[in-house]
């Protein structure tokens, strides 16, 4: 699936609050579609998953958060905020695949 964005200033080119806030809005649908993608692999992480404990995995979590870190050096995101952020999504995501991986073997 491709992801476009509202038209929006490049930060450097802001001139007014208005103007910073049209780019923010603009991100944050962006990152909201972008989410709900990732939603719909947790999804799928929960129907391929043959047992419950295997929904939290703490290696692979702290895989994801070293190549988040990784990367958000390398775009020039600090990684003071890209860390808390990805281990609150991640745990969020962990709930939301409980809950699924439950409902589909309810319905078995």
């Amino acid at each position: 699936m491709s992801f476009t964005t509202d038209p929006r200033p490049a930060p450097a080119d802001c001139m007014t609050m208005t103007e910073v806030r049209q780019g923010v809005d603009a991100l944050d649908r962006l990152l909201v579609s972008v989410l709900a993608e990732r939603q719909r692999y947790m999804d799928a992480a929960a129907r391929i998953k043959p047992d419950r404990a295997a929904v939290r995995d703490n290696a692979r979590i702290e895989d994801v958060v070293a190549k988040v870190r990784a990367a958000a050096r390398e775009a020039g995101l600090s990684e003071e905020i890209a860390e808390p952020v990805w281990r609150t999504l991640i745990e969020r995501c962990i709930a939301h695949e409980f809950g699924v991986w439950d409902t589909l073997r309810e319905k078995a």
